[in-house]
């Protein structure tokens, strides 16, 4: 059966408008594309209240689009599934400031948690449908932006 004009929407959004699609690295690619959607929206959301809100609206319904496009693609963890990067970079700007160099030292921060799974990081992946996908990049995510938080603090008191 053909996928449904609701399941293609689902895989768009969860392919991360197209970002997913890369063959060389849809998560980076998925990374680098939130870094840089992150930047405009903290413009948009100068409110932290407001830009939390959004991350977390991202999330829960992320959360969802994950473990549909987990069932319409037959897989557990599609790689071309990159709405959990782009909610997991989108956290880290929650923390701390976009500024260019919160904004590489994030990507290349994530991208390290990201591919290498440490422990806590793997054992979320086993949580099922959507959850399994969105927590270990989430929880990524929310670690990078301590680590940078810590860091500005640590810069701005030398």
């Amino acid at each position: 059966m053909p996928p449904t004009l609701a399941d293609r929407v689902i895989l768009f959004l969860a392919q991360g408008c197209g970002l997913g699609w890369s063959r060389i690295g849809p998560g980076t690619a998925g990374s680098l594309g939130a870094v840089l959607l992150a930047w405009p929206l903290k413009e948009l959301l100068p409110q932290p209240l407001a830009y939390l809100a959004m991350v977390i609206v991202v999330t829960c319904f992320g959360v969802w689009i994950c473990h549909q496009a987990t069932r319409i693609l037959a897989v557990k963890d599609p790689g071309s599934v990159v709405l959990d990067e782009i909610a997991a970079v989108l956290l880290i700007y929650c923390i701390v400031p976009w500024t260019w160099w919160t904004a590489l030292a994030g990507f290349i921060l994530f991208r390290i948690l990201d591919i290498s799974k440490p422990w806590p990081i793997r054992v979320l992946e086993r949580m099922p449908g959507g959850w399994g996908i969105m927590a270990d990049d989430l929880f990524a995510g929310g670690v990078v932006g301590l680590v940078l938080w810590t860091a500005t603090k640590m810069l701005a008191a030398a």
